[in-house]
């Protein structure tokens, strides 16, 4: 089996979870339902949970113990597109080529599907624990990943350097590391924890690294791609003085920058050994992926 058709058996796998998932939600009223799996069946790359399968797969740790967390993860993940996409966020009318969910059910609407999102995968990862103190450990970095040490403290950076008129490395990095990097470090780590931290240290700097070059590939593409391949708008993060890598380096610069973060990647990879095939081509997919 190639690389894109075990990827494709990855987010196949874990397409079914987010099916039985959306099948069963009887919350009420039906918009809050509606407006919820709107945004969860938009599709998209799956990337988390093929990373939290992907490593399970490396380390040997059963599919049943993955599920659950890579369910949650998505879900944060998805409230956190959909709160981004608001007009007091990046203001984006489009998410993976359809309207954004605020467009859709209104703010107000948007707002509350993306708490809920959140509220659930807590509520997810809360059943977890009670099967052993590794599950607990595993729901609280996932919690800490997501929250104000994480993802929240990357958004709050973003927004509080939008208009400024000079860049520096230490405020892109904290941005880069928090909004981005945690929630793909999550997926990666948990497999781990799950095993008794077996290769901890290497997967956490390995999730870094990946973020990282993600989220430069992806101001890469808001100067080079086009909504076709996107999307979603092009071009934004320049006209509105977004703290990216581009506006600090340069596109020529960005582009060393994520060659650099493709190839800590792969020396973290080799360093580990075992069946890192997959995940040594997921490392060039994120490097030279056009959407």
């Amino acid at each position: 089996m190639n690389y894109r058709e075990r990827y494709n058996e990855y987010a196949e796998e874990f397409n079914g979870v987010l099916k039985e998932f959306c099948n069963n939600l009887d919350c009420r009223p039906e918009i809050l339902a509606d407006s919820l799996r709107y945004s969860l069946e938009l599709g998209g790359k799956r990337i988390r949970p093929v990373l939290t399968y992907s490593v399970g797969d490396l380390l040997g740790v059963e599919r049943k113990k993955l599920s659950n967390f890579a369910l949650a993860i998505e879900l944060i993940h998805t409230y956190s597109l959909i709160h981004d996409d608001l007009p007091e966020m990046d203001n984006d009318d489009f998410r993976r080529g359809k309207p954004s969910n605020h467009k859709v059910f209104g703010a107000g609407n948007a707002v509350l599907a993306g708490d809920g999102l959140l509220n659930t995968a807590y509520s997810l990862l809360f059943k977890e624990c009670v099967k052993g103190a590794e599950y607990i450990s595993a729901a609280s970095f996932i919690c800490d990943c997501a929250g104000i040490y994480g993802m929240i403290a990357g958004q709050s950076a973003d927004l509080l350097h939008e208009k400024d008129t000079s860049y520096n490395e230490p405020t892109l990095n904290f941005i880069y590391e928090n909004k981005t990097a945690k929630l793909i470090t999550a997926p990666v780590a948990v497999p781990s924890i799950l095993c008794g931290g077996k290769h901890f240290a290497e997967l956490k700097a390995f999730g870094r690294d990946l973020g990282c070059l993600f989220q430069v590939t992806d101001d890469i593409l808001d100067v080079e791609g086009s909504f076709e391949s996107l999307g979603k708008s092009i071009g934004k993060d320049g006209k509105e003085g977004k703290y990216t890598s581009v506006n600090l380096r340069g596109l020529d610069g960005s582009k060393l920058m994520a060659d650099v973060l493709a190839e800590r990647c792969r020396g973290i990879l080799e360093g580990i050994g075992g069946g890192n095939e997959f995940l040594l081509n997921l490392v060039d997919d994120v490097r030279n992926r056009k959407a």
